[in-house]
């Protein structure tokens, strides 16, 4: 599993209610504190918590799917996830697992607690529903990732002519449901034609932690490339419209400066004028 690729959710100010709510449900800890940003580790997995005003809501275009080892466990997550949440999708026996639920809590973000072995250390996996306009694009966007990113292969996928539980308005070569690695963090997704009121969007992103400014330019281009669209702060989507954010380590240690906060004010200034992460100019204003 790999740490330096990892989910975002986006807050209105609620972040540390549900970095707290987490941490009760998943046994889990708060490993950053901040006013903007909160990091916790559940099961091992770093999970980003921010801040970030009202511009943008989770949805279940991208959920996470907690794999669990045994009924007592998913009746556990279940019971508390429902707490003031939405259920989706009843607990109960499905053709895909014995015991599957879905549910939407009450901070906004859907999960799908599933009985089922795990295939590694990795035992909350994000979950990309390609809907819409990209519905049927599903195995287009592994291979896309896949061919971006190092250490990357795409495993077992199922189509909805070859599943169990298929819905009559699904197209036959779509995807039901895939498992893909991008540098050895593990992704779901599916293919979905239902009409949903939601699609991919800022409320949740997949950032990634580079190592220095070749690794940042080759996933900003490559990202961002045939479609896609660059933001602010290291931000962007990809033609699919899911977002990223590619950030270098380098500029967690030069805005970490506590020691020096006015050089790390002057280097999160910097950021907030760049689209794409440029480290030399990071370290340009923290040495001028």
């Amino acid at each position: 599993m790999n740490n330096d690729i990892f989910p975002c959710l986006w807050y209105d100010g609620d972040a540390k209610q549900s970095a707290e709510f987490y941490c009760q449900v998943f046994d889990g800890k708060i490993t950053v504190d901040t006013p903007m940003v909160i990091n916790l580790d559940l099961f091992g997995q770093r999970i980003m918590l921010l801040n970030g005003g009202p511009h943008f809501q989770k949805n279940a275009s991208i959920s996470f799917m907690v794999l669990c080892e045994t009924e007592a466990e998913v009746e556990k997550y279940w019971k508390l996830l429902c707490d003031g949440g939405i259920v989706l999708m009843e607990l109960g026996e499905y053709p895909w697992s014995k015991k599957y639920g879905w549910v939407r809590d009450k901070f906004g973000v859907t999960w799908q607690v599933y009985l089922g072995e795990k295939k590694d250390d990795q035992k909350i996996i994000p979950t990309l529903m390609y809907i819409h306009k990209n519905n049927g694009k599903a195995m287009e966007a592994m291979e896309l990732y896949t061919k971006i990113f190092p250490n990357s292969k795409i495993g077992g996928v199922l189509k909805y002519g070859q599943g169990v539980g298929n819905e009559t308005h699904e197209v036959p070569e779509n995807v039901q449901h895939a498992d893909f690695e991008i540098d050895g963090f593990t992704m779901f997704c599916m293919d979905n034609s239902y009409d949903h009121q939601f699609d991919f969007s800022e409320g949740i992103s997949i950032v990634v932690m580079t190592d220095n400014q070749e690794e940042t330019d080759h996933l900003w281009n490559s990202l961002t490339a045939d479609g896609g669209e660059e933001s602010m702060c290291g931000w962007l989507k990809d033609k699919f419209g899911v977002s990223w954010q590619i950030t270098p380590k380098r500029l967690l240690e030069l805005m970490n400066d506590f020691e020096d906060t006015e050089r790390a004010q002057r280097v999160f200034q910097a950021m907030l004028k760049m689209r794409k992460i440029v480290i030399a100019d990071l370290e340009s204003a923290y040495k001028s």
